[in-house]
């Protein structure tokens, strides 16, 4: 007789690091999960040392689930999402923005599958520490309290914590700008300009990442939260950031093109810097340390002009 294989309970579709980490997680929950990469066979190749437990589905066939956890880049993420077939809801846990069009991605999510159930996860989670299992926080954000509750019981393990939150704007803006508030982290630490000056950009990055939130209807205490403080102080801290990484180099003196041809993972706060500068400049408010990052990384500015411009704002009330 042919074996029945049960039906999943999570697909996880994008097999990158952080896909990979996903589908270890869910199935630590104790749930059935269904892996889609282009291509299975490479399945593991992002995250060296990490093997997926026997019993995941691999498959390069979109799936489909009653829970969808959507880890492509935000690149690819509206060709992804356009093609996924129907199921339940669709929990995006990509950060950042879309280039052609300033979307985050529930938006876009929103534009490609009308009317589908959705949310975000994000927060300052490592790939590699989840699959791990060591312990963790992050935010599950949907504006319906049932998307919420259905994928947080899916995912959540005594490890791995997972926070409700009903602000997708705030939680989505939170996830996209830490990459590039990382970026300009690395870049002050490569420069040699020292803790003090690493602590005063995240500090004041923050505070224009809450504005940013506010102006596109989200909430400031969301980005004081997980899903930004949280994400900042992970990887505006940590060489295990990629976008640290990035941001380490250019302080050196290195090219951005020089730096991205060492990479072979996304540095997703590259091509979120301008856009995230873009959509800022459409809801009317200013982001002055990403707008330095994104000056500095399309060649407008050098990166000694960007730190002058930063130290030489108006002095003013906290």
């Amino acid at each position: 007789m042919p074996v029945r294989i049960a039906p999943a309970e999570v697909a996880v579709v994008g097999a990158g690091a952080w896909g990979l980490a996903l589908a270890v997680q869910a199935h630590r929950a104790g749930r059935r999960v269904t892996l889609w990469a282009r291509d299975p066979a490479q399945i593991g190749a992002r995250l060296p040392g990490i093997t997926a437990p026997a019993d995941i589905l691999r498959t390069g066939t979109l799936p489909s689930a009653p829970l969808v956890l959507l880890a492509v880049p935000v690149p690819h993420l509206r060709a992804v999402a356009a093609a996924l077939p129907g199921g339940g809801p669709v929990i995006c846990c990509a950060k950042g923005i879309e280039a052609a069009t300033l979307a985050l991605p529930l938006e876009l999510l929103a534009q490609v599958q009308p009317g589908r159930p959705a949310g975000v996860l994000t927060g300052p989670t490592f790939a590699r520490e989840i699959a791990a299992g060591l312990p963790a926080a992050a935010v599950l954000a949907a504006g319906a309290e049932r998307v919420r509750a259905e994928a947080i019981a899916a995912l959540a393990t005594p490890a791995f914590r997972l926070y409700g939150n009903e602000d997708v704007i705030g939680a989505q803006v939170g996830g996209a700008a830490k990459n590039v508030v990382a970026i300009a982290a690395g870049a002050v630490i490569g420069a040699g300009l020292g803790e003090n000056a690493r602590a005063a950009l995240v500090t004041r990055a923050l505070a224009e990442m809450a504005r940013l939130a506010q102006a596109l209807g989200g909430r400031a205490e969301t980005v004081a939260g997980l899903s930004g403080l949280g994400d900042l102080l992970l990887t505006c801290t940590s060489a295990q950031s990629r976008n640290f990484r990035f941001g380490l180099a250019l302080g050196r003196g290195e090219t951005p093109d020089a730096i991205l041809a060492g990479h072979t993972e996304a540095v997703e706060g590259v091509p979120t810097a301008p856009a995230l500068v873009a959509r800022a400049a459409r809801a009317g408010t200013a982001v002055p340390v990403c707008a330095a990052v994104a000056g500095v990384l399309e060649g407008r500015i050098s990166l000694a002009q960007a730190i002058a411009a930063l130290l030489a704002r108006p002095l003013r009330d906290e």
